[in-house]
């Protein structure tokens, strides 16, 4: 049992785009939480799930293609696993690549803990002719196998069913041993480690794990606390290579695949698969060094083009009854602070319902569409070319990927990256990436009153933006980036319960943390505009607001509150100009509008931004990032301001 609650903690792990995050979401429902692991702002999903009367905690580990602890971003992902240790470990397999998922199976069985294998997208492995005998599968791994297919729920019975027959057994796992020569010197070396010497899970683990960590990560620690022992790991480390003709780590890794592969090729057959030339030919085009970019934009555009079609008339069509209801009320009550505070709460709630919703519930939708289908990590491959000549590393496209959704996760994210170098960069552009929030102000104002083009456009430049300052910013380093290695999800039909899934819990979480700050601080400046305190603010916020953009007095009030959350200046805009969306343009021109979306959008990051900025990056980064996205942002709107001619 756990220390920390009296429910058996149960772990999913396994490599990326394993569909782990798909049979999490298929057992646990709309049920699941988000929290941080201990000590860092790493999430993680979990959920307590009713099993046959037995209540087990259901945890979902971020994907990770090893164990090593040298590799700074798996040494976060596997904190839990390390730390925690879970009383049962679900290793979640793509059935369809299954020797390279193997590898990631016998590195966890050296934990020696209780373990079951849950083998997914079964149906895809037999789309690409490979027939997997599970019985031969099981015995050669000792531990038990369940064939699932997460994205329509088969298999989620009987994996649960397994997993709580294992919970109640607690049987150690026994790793599969390796060739003579190195099993002994794993021997060896695990036999030499000191009692005193704390291991990590079992002495076996730990002695592999010395021999192919990065050297650095065991050999600083070795000097300072047991000399012998460091002689003693640089002994076998040469005895390995001197046999081998290779590094150790090499060694280690080459009888892991090794291993795998033997397991693969004496558990299945494969055959030739009817429907992988199709998939080839769809996967060629797609990537393809011209045509994939095109296609890469044709998406885009339709991506938000369908967004706009959804949002705009549902916006009308909600937005109508509260303007009616905000009129009646206010003609009701009169001016009094009831009445300021009542409008104030009402367009906070109707800013969230009427204006955000109608776009931001088709976004998730659709981005969860792009990538459960597999495209997003196309996508992420085509724009590693253009990566590099923005002095990136290719793996930055996965933090800008997220960045489009929420820039927190996608700062969090940028531990991927090697080099400080790297995160830094990726970190300082990422708040230039139009998140969901922002993209709602898009949508709702560029969209709505210019039309779709107009918003398409406005997402060409931010890329090119992007592009521009990437490339300045990378001339303060001198050293260049890696190349990347990344690997492609097959292409697969997406679940539709399980992209619904997705959208839902998204939507819970706006919800219960971004609503209640949008009504809030509707209501807030409800009360200052009561107290007159919001002119205030628009005086001494007017000579850049008035003066230099040429904008409305009145809107320098919705800056304060566009730094809480980027969603409120778009609400505050038009409380604070006291009309309605649908009478908005009655009160500011066109070239208003896109001065104040341009500035908006590349004005100081939201709160949550900066402080995790100034706890990944520190606050010279997190004040350096505020100075740029402003300065972008005045430079920008000026520039726009005098192209229109307002």
């Amino acid at each position: 049992m756990t220390k920390n609650n009296r429910y058996p903690d149960v772990v999913l792990i396994g490599q990326p785009n394993c569909g782990k995050s798909t049979l999490f979401n298929a057992v646990a429902g709309l049920k699941a939480d988000t929290s941080n692991f201990p000590g860092t702002s790493i999430k993680h999903t979990h959920s307590k799930v009713n099993v046959e009367g037995s209540i087990v905690n259901i945890i979902d580990l971020p994907g990770t293609y090893s164990l090593n602890p040298s590799d700074p971003a798996e040494k976060v992902a596997l904190s839990h696993l390390f730390h925690e240790k879970p009383d049962l470990i679900i290793n979640v397999v793509d059935a369809s690549i299954l020797g390279r998922n193997l590898e990631l199976t016998l590195e966890l069985m050296e934990l020696g803990s209780p373990m079951i294998i849950a083998l997914n997208m079964i149906d895809l492995a037999k789309k690409k002719g490979v027939e997997i005998d599970i019985k031969k599968l099981e015995k050669l791994l000792g531990v038990p196998v369940i064939p699932t297919i997460a994205t329509r729920g088969q298999g989620i019975k009987e994996m649960l069913e397994a997993a709580l027959q294992t919970l109640g057994k607690s049987p150690s796992v026994t790793p599969i041993k390796w060739s003579r020569d190195v099993e002994q010197r794993v021997e060896k070396l695990a036999n030499l480690l000191p009692e005193d010497f704390p291991p990590v899970y079992n002495k076996r683990f730990t002695a592999i794990h010395m021999i192919e960590a990065n050297k650095l990560f065991f050999d600083k620690v070795l000097r300072e606390i047991n000399p012998k022992l460091k002689e003693d790991l640089d002994r076998v480390r040469r005895e390995l290579e001197d046999m081998h003709n290779a590094p150790s780590y090499e060694v280690i890794s080459a009888e892991r695949h090794h291993l795998a592969l033997k397991i693969f090729e004496e558990s299945s057959r494969v055959f030739r698969g009817k429907r992988v030339k199709f998939q080839d030919r769809l996967d060629d085009v797609i990537m393809h060094p011209f045509f994939g970019y095109i296609i890469l934009l044709a998406i885009f555009f339709g991506f938000f083009f369908i967004i706009f079609k959804i949002g705009n008339p549902l916006e009308e069509l909600l937005l109508e009854p509260l303007t009616s209801l905000r009129n009646f009320l206010m003609l009701k009550l009169g001016e009094n602070v009831f009445s300021y505070l009542i409008d104030g709460l009402l367009a906070g709630i109707g800013g969230g319902v009427a204006i955000v919703l109608p776009y931001f519930v088709p976004l998730i939708l659709l981005m969860s569409f792009l990538e459960d289908v597999g495209y997003l990590a196309r996508a992420g491959f085509l724009m590693d070319t253009f990566m590099h000549k923005i002095g990136l590393h290719g793996k930055s496209v996965s933090p800008f990927i997220l960045g489009f959704g929420c820039n927190v996760p996608a700062i969090v994210s940028t531990r991927i990256l090697e080099s400080r170098r790297d995160r830094v960069i990726t970190s300082l552009l990422i708040p230039f990436i139009p998140c969901s929030a922002r993209t709602t102000i898009i949508l709702a104002l560029v969209a709505f009153y210019l039309g779709p083009i107009w918003a398409f456009g406005f997402y060409t430049f931010n890329i090119l933006l992007i592009a521009i300052l990437g490339r300045v910013i990378s001339l303060f380093f001198r050293t260049p980036s890696p190349g990347l290695i990344l690997e492609i999800p097959s292409l697969k039909m997406p679940s539709l319960k399980n992209m619904l899934k997705k959208t839902i819990f998204q939507m819970k979480s706006f919800i219960k943390f971004a609503w209640p700050i949008l009504v809030a601080g509707s209501i807030v400046l409800g009360f200052l505009q009561y107290l007159h305190f919001d002119r205030i603010i628009n005086i001494i916020l007017s000579p850049l607001v008035e003066k230099g953009l040429g904008l409305p007095q009145e809107l320098g009030v919705t800056l304060v509150f566009g730094f809480l959350r980027k969603e409120l200046s778009l609400i505050m805009m038009l409380q604070a100009l006291g009309v309605s969306y649908k009478d908005l343009m009655t009160v500011v021109t066109k070239e208003q509008l896109v001065v104040f979306t341009v500035f908006i959008n590349f004005f100081i990051p939201c709160l949550s931004t900066v402080a995790l900025l100034w706890k990944e990056m520190g606050k010279r980064i997190a004040f350096l990032s505020i100075g740029l996205n402003t300065g972008v942002a005045v430079i920008l709107s000026l520039i726009v301001r005098l192209i229109l001619g307002k």
